[in-house]
């Protein structure tokens, strides 16, 4: 899907990199074709504006925070949250011009990550039960992946794929169809059902809560528009595991893949390096697959992939069909062939 050419997308939360980052003064990130700077305020919050000085387009990356704003490391130029200059060294304050501004954007943290939205948001950014609930929350990763936001997510729904790409960890290769699978449409996408055997080797023992070789596991998997996945995932020993994917997409061609993980268990019981371990053997199981194999703007006609698809195709087809009834909602006159 070209995502640069779908303004819609725009109006959507989108996670781009861990609060701890902003520690070390502004950070550049690159959402949707367009090049952002983020900082962090007195008061803890992150901000976020066009990585560009309006005096001479000096990088306002490579320059520093000042309090709540961000100065310009080229003339020293502030900015705030706004993105108003509110300070140039060599004038007055009386003298700055009126329309010495930047673009800014909608900024905001939740749990533990800097999010943005490049135009005002179509829905309210995330909750999350797991949090009331008091399960422990892990950062697991934010990497760049050469793969396209929606590939990445239709990966995400595809039980067929769990007996060939994760034989190496959980996948049953003689099993390449889940005992029970349903889905349901929903207000923010859908949410698949599934029940799975999986392989249960020793190194994932204290996650599963047991040391049966083979065991079972529920999935909860929800897609929310557009690419953020919620993965809850059950087993018979009452260890409720579950999974975020925000594929954050960069361009048309890559993504920024962010993870963190609940558990309703203890560091004691599964430390947290143990679950990063084995997750991330998961997790570059299907890198392998997607960040190489796979075009991310290869034009797809979804009658044509109705014709040759599976059952497992499902969630894929619908999260597609959803896409574009978003894009035909809005009046967008993208690229609407490449979804």
């Amino acid at each position: 899907m070209l995502v640069t050419k779908q303004p819609v997308l725009r109006r959507f939360w989108y996670a781009v990199m861990p609060m701890s980052k902003l520690a070390a003064g502004p950070q550049p990130f690159t959402l949707l074709g367009e090049d952002i700077v983020l900082w962090k305020k007195t008061d803890g919050q992150p901000a976020a504006v066009k990585d560009r000085c309006c005096h001479r387009t000096a990088k306002l990356s490579k320059g520093f925070v000042q309090g709540d704003h961000i100065a310009c490391g080229y003339h020293g130029w502030q900015y705030d949250c706004s993105g108003a200059c509110v300070k140039i060294p060599q004038q007055d304050t009386q003298a700055i011009p009126p329309g010495a501004r930047v673009p800014a954007y909608h900024c905001a943290e939740r749990f533990g990550y800097a999010w943005v939205a490049l135009d005002d948001p179509l829905m309210p950014l995330l909750e999350t039960e797991e949090e009331a609930q008091g399960h422990r929350r892990i950062h697991q990763f934010d990497e760049t992946w050469n793969t396209g936001a929606l590939r990445l997510m239709e990966n995400s729904f595809d039980t067929a794929h769990f007996a060939f790409v994760h034989a190496g960890t959980f996948g049953q290769g003689d099993q390449p169809k889940p005992k029970h699978f349903a889905l349901d449409e929903t207000a923010y996408g859908f949410e698949a059902r599934v029940l799975l055997e999986i392989n249960n080797p020793p190194e994932s023992h204290r996650i599963t809560g047991t040391t049966d070789p083979v065991t079972t596991r529920s999935f909860s998997n929800q897609w929310h528009l557009p690419f953020l996945r919620k993965l809850g995932l059950a087993y018979p020993s009452g260890i409720r595991h579950t999974i975020y994917t925000c594929a954050t997409p960069i361009d048309d061609g890559r993504i920024q893949l962010i993870q963190w993980l609940y558990r309703n268990d203890s560091e004691q019981d599964c430390p947290a390096a143990l679950l990063n371990d084995w997750d991330m053997r998961v997790v570059a199981e299907d890198k392998d697959i997607l960040d190489r194999g796979v075009d991310p703007n290869a034009p797809v006609d979804v009658s044509r992939r109705e014709e040759q698809s599976m059952a497992s195709d499902r969630p894929g087809l619908l999260m597609r069909k959803r896409l574009l009834a978003l894009l035909q909602e809005h009046g967008e006159h993208g690229e609407h062939e490449a979804c």
